[in-house]
Order: structure tokens, then C-alpha cells, then sequence
């Protein structure tokens, strides 16, 4: 076992959009676990847009990472050391260690993972964006076959989840995604029934012709995951008591926690308030780990899915902990098609 481990650390806070000079990477000695403790070697580390949120220094639903602090984030490996008889040396384990090569908590803070699918999706399509989708859409979408949905960020391993979920309960699924080759993937490779590049359309107006186009019987459910250009779009097309799960916001994430009006102009607010009240609509926030508890059901309907290939997925992988700044500054950009991991250690035979 080498005696030091990599991290990488928030250097400074970012103003606006992430750069090199707000992480560092450095070297510590690798932690050794105490009673009731497992230490663990990272194999793959997740990138999600949540993170941005956690460099800044503003009241949210979690604390932010001090400077100095390791970037949180979750990962998959193997434990190499253990002082807890329900985890042993060689298991592999999904735990919140962050961006780093190694990691010590406590063994109530892993979930062992099972042989049958490939250790990374742990962190994608059954990982904590897999049942970001699936909750949201199930207790928040309320899905009826015969309706219409749309979802931005349609190759991500939210929207994709959401759309492949909604096409087998018999809904209609229209994406919106960033470029050609995006929405050929929505299409091609997640079942979609059409998927609009957001892209090519000139602003919100275009935008929202060109779903409408291809919702000719107005939305049922805005799976909201991006805010922006996107959320203007749809708003106008939703029917009377449509459904709009609350994920994420990702086109105003570089911008301090500034909301809509900074983005859209100070006319936008009142005009989606007059929407919800008019459509009746249902608007519901949530955040994922308060509903942790239903993992269990989420992996029982979706794991065989995911292991018989009725449900796909796609992974970008980044190698090595020193490109996670990079890698993650893409996946804020859009660059990235399918879930962003980063391959940290070689892996695991």
C-alpha cells in the first residue's frame, strides 16, 4: 500500500463559472481507520452539477466546502482495510469520500454493491441520479399513459432515466438537449420520441415553437432539471394540472444563487406565477437525499432493468483525480453525453 493519497481541494471560491485556480491538488498520508471504520480505495468518483453549488459560500440545504476542504463527491472502490465485521477487505462499497484517492468513514456510511452490474453504475444509472429521476418523476410526475412529458438535459443520467421510466408507462417523451449528436442519442440509444436542440433555437420563443411542434396537445409534466432558455420554453405549453418536478437548475448555478428575473429578465417571474395559478399546475422542489429511503424501491424496479439492458446508459469517463477540475468544469458546460465519472484508481479485477 503507498503511503500517500491524492485529494483534490477548494482552493478559492469561484466567481461565476469554476476555473483551474479554485481546486488544488495535493498529497496526504493515507488515513488509517479506527474502531468501527473502513478505509477504502477509490476506483470511480461522480461529477454532478449539485457541486458547484457546494463551492460557494451561501445558505443552501447543505453546508459548503471551506476552503482547504476536500471537494465532496461521491465515489465507488474497494475496502483494503476494515475494523467492522460487516465490510471486509476486497468488498466493493459506494460511499461519499469525496475527490480523492482514498478515503476513511465510518462502515454505517457505505452500501456494499452486488456482482451482477458493473461497479460504476453505482454512481449513474443506480446511483443517486438514477433515483433522482425515478422519485421525481414517480411521486412528483404522477405519470398516466397517454400523456405528454419533456425533460431538458435528455442524454444526462437524470433525464435519460426520467424519459426511458416515462416511454414504459406509456407516456410520450420529448427531450431537450444540447446539439445533434445529443439528441440523435435521446432518440436513438433512450427511445425518445423527439428530442429539440435547444442550441439552434435563437431564444425561448423559438425554443418553445419547436416543442410545440412535437407536443401538439401541450405538456403534462416538465421534468425541470436545468432552468434557463428551457424552463421559458415549456411554462406557456403546459396543460391545466400539469405536474412540474423540481430537480436542479444547472443554467443558474455560475450565477451566486441568483434565481430567475437575473436570467431571464424581470418580467419572467410574475408571468410563470400567473401560469401556475391559471393551469393549476404542481410545482414540487425536492432534494434527493432527503429520500434516501426509497433507494431500496428504486433498485428493486430498476436494477434488473439496467442488468438486462431494458434500460440504457452511457458513462463519460475521465482518467485520472488530477482531470476531475477539468472534467467537471465540461460537465457544467454541457460537454459531456451520458454521466460523468472519473476512473481514479486502475480497475479493480
Amino acid at each position: 500500500m503507498a503511503d500517500e493519497m491524492q485529494k483534490v481541494v477548494l482552493a478559492e471560491r469561484p466567481q461565476g463559472a469554476p476555473t483551474d485556480a479554485n481546486f488544488r491538488l495535493e498529497s496526504a498520508p493515507i488515513p488509517e481507520p479506527a474502531d468501527g471504520e473502513v478505509l477504502v480505495k477509490v476506483q470511480y468518483l461522480s461529477l454532478d452539477p449539485y457541486m458547484r453549488g457546494r463551492m460557494d459560500d451561501a445558505k443552501s440545504y447543505a453546508a459548503p466546502v471551506p476552503i482547504g476542504g476536500t471537494m465532496e463527491g461521491g465515489t465507488v472502490g474497494e475496502v483494503i482495510a476494515s475494523n467492522h465485521p460487516r465490510l471486509q477487505p476486497g468488498d466493493k462499497v459506494m460511499g461519499m469520500l469525496g475527490w480523492a484517492t482514498h478515503g476513511v468513514v465510518p462502515a454505517n456510511q457505505l452500501r456494499k454493491l452486488p456482482d451482477t452490474v458493473p461497479i460504476s453504475t453505482a454512481l449513474g444509472v443506480l446511483g443517486m441520479p438514477g433515483l433522482t429521476g425515478w422519485y421525481g418523476l414517480t411521486v412528483h410526475g404522477r405519470p398516466e399513459p397517454g400523456e405528454t412529458l419533456v425533460v431538458g438535459a435528455a442524454t444526462g443520467p437524470v433525464g435519460s432515466m426520467v424519459g426511458q421510466l416515462a416511454k414504459a408507462r406509456g407516456l410520450k417523451v420529448i427531450g431537450v438537449a444540447g446539439g445533434p449528436e445529443k439528441c440523435a442519442l435521446a432518440v436513438d440509444t433512450f427511445g425518445f420520441d423527439a428530442c429539440i436542440d435547444h442550441r439552434a433555437a435563437e431564444d425561448a420563443r423559438a425554443l418553445r415553437h419547436a416543442i410545440a411542434a412535437k407536443a401538439p396537445n401541450g405538456v403534462d409534466i416538465y421534468f425541470e432539471n436545468v432552468g434557463g432558455k428551457t424552463l421559458e420554453a415549456v411554462i406557456p405549453l403546459m396543460n391545466p394540472h400539469g405536474r412540474i418536478p423540481v430537480c436542479g437548475m444547472i443554467s443558474y448555478y455560475d450565477m451566486g444563487g441568483l434565481g430567475m428575473g437575473a436570467a431571464e429578465g424581470p418580467n419572467m417571474l410574475p408571468r410563470l406565477w400567473r401560469t401556475i395559478l391559471v393551469q393549476k399546475l404542481s410545482v414540487n422542489g425536492y432534494i434527493i437525499s432527503d429520500h434516501f429511503d426509497r433507494l431500496p424501491d428504486f433498485l428493486r424496479e430498476v436494477a434488473p432493468k439496467v442488468a438486462d439492458d431494458t434500460i440504457a446508459y452511457l458513462e463519460d469517463v475521465a482518467d485520472g483525480l488530477e482531470n476531475a477540475p477539468h472534467a467537471f468544469m465540461g460537465l457544467l458546460k454541457g460537454k459531456n453525453r451520458g454521466k460523468q465519472l472519473v476512473r481514479v484508481t486502475p480497475a479493480i479485477a
